[in-house]
Formats: structure tokens, C-alpha cells, sequence
């Protein structure tokens, strides 16, 4: 029954962490577009059963041994990093900007002319495409994220209305091989 509880509270706090993160956090012009690329939410919904199952361990520890305990606190920790990435990472956009959020640093809002190139990888199946941007940063969006794709054809065309090009001019614009602007030199 305990555990139960222990479930039971743990997801309330959740809901009720998730409320108030998106009320303080989320209300910037791009979020409110409703756009936005996310991480795969098997991210958040496993950090969630890491973290009760933590929590349950640890609970259970306390009766049993150290060992439990110990696990259940390690468990927890990965449960809620994997939460707090799921969280804190995002990029949401609208017709003019985009804004990329993560973990550890201001956000920052960009305007689609800022993207210089991209560099495409891909390593057992899975697909990486890394923009380059005009401050020397870099965004890294993995083909299963969550709207990847309708951001990066938005992306292209606000690229092209903001930097005067066509698309008869882009060479390089294959969206059917993921390459929607210049390639990396190096």
C-alpha cells in the first residue's frame, strides 16, 4: 500500500512540477506558438518509472539492507536526469525566430538567416543533424524527436525569405536525404 502512495505522490508532484515549470518558464512568444521540437517522450516517461522505482527501492532499503537503499538513490538520480533533459532541452519556434533551450544555458533566440550550415550524421541507423549557427553554436536535433522535420522544411523556407535566396539556387537542398542547408566545411 505504500508503494502505492509512494506512486501515487511522486506523480502528482510531477504533474503539479510540470504546471508550474511551463507558467514560469515557458512564456516566451515561441512557446506560446505551440511549434516546437522535443525529445522522444520515452525520455521523460522513463525517467518517470526510473524514479519511482528509486524511490520504491530506496523505501523498501530502508527495511532490508543498504544495498537496496543505495540503488533505489541511484536509480532515482538517473530518473530525474533523464526528466530534467527532457524538460530543459527544447526548440520552439514560430514564422520569424526560433529559440533553443538547454540545460545549463540562457536561452536564446534566433533568427533563421543566423543558420550558416549543417553537418549530417548518422551512426547505426539513427540520424543526427547538427546546425551550425552565426554565434559558433551548434543545435543537435536527432531524426526521432518529436516534429524534427516540419521545423527543419520551416526552417529552410524563413531561411530563404530572410538571406533573399531561391531554392533553385540551393544545390545543396535535398530534403529526402535530411540536407536542408549548406554542408560544414571541415
Amino acid at each position: 500500500m505504500e508503494i502505492l502512495l509512494v506512486i501515487g505522490g511522486t506523480l502528482l508532484l510531477c504533474w503539479i512540477a510540470d504546471k508550474l515549470f511551463i507558467k514560469f518558464f515557458r512564456s516566451k512568444p515561441q512557446h506560446l506558438s505551440g511549434k516546437a521540437v522535443r525529445l522522444n517522450k520515452f525520455y521523460a516517461i522513463g525517467g518517470l518509472v526510473m524514479l519511482m522505482l528509486g524511490i520504491a527501492g530506496f523505501i523498501s532499503g530502508l527495511k532490508e539492507n543498504w544495498v537496496l537503499c543505495a540503488g533505489g538513490v541511484l536509480l532515482a538520480v538517473v530518473g530525474i536526469g533523464l526528466l530534467v533533459h527532457y524538460m530543459t532541452f527544447g526548440v520552439f519556434y514560430d514564422d520569424d525566430t526560433f529559440m533553443l533551450t538547454t540545460f545549463g544555458k540562457k536561452s536564446k533566440v534566433y533568427a533563421y538567416k543566423d543558420i550558416r550550415s549543417q553537418q549530417l550524421y548518422s551512426n547505426y541507423g539513427q540520424t543526427l543533424i547538427e546546425l551550425y549557427l552565426a554565434d559558433g553554436r551548434t543545435v543537435q536535433l536527432q531524426a526521432t524527436m518529436t516534429e524534427v522535420y516540419p521545423f527543419m522544411d520551416h526552417a529552410f523556407e524563413a531561411w530563404l525569405l530572410q538571406t533573399g535566396r531561391v531554392k533553385e539556387q540551393c544545390d545543396f537542398y535535398d530534403p529526402d536525404n535530411s540536407c536542408w542547408f549548406p554542408v560544414a566545411e571541415g
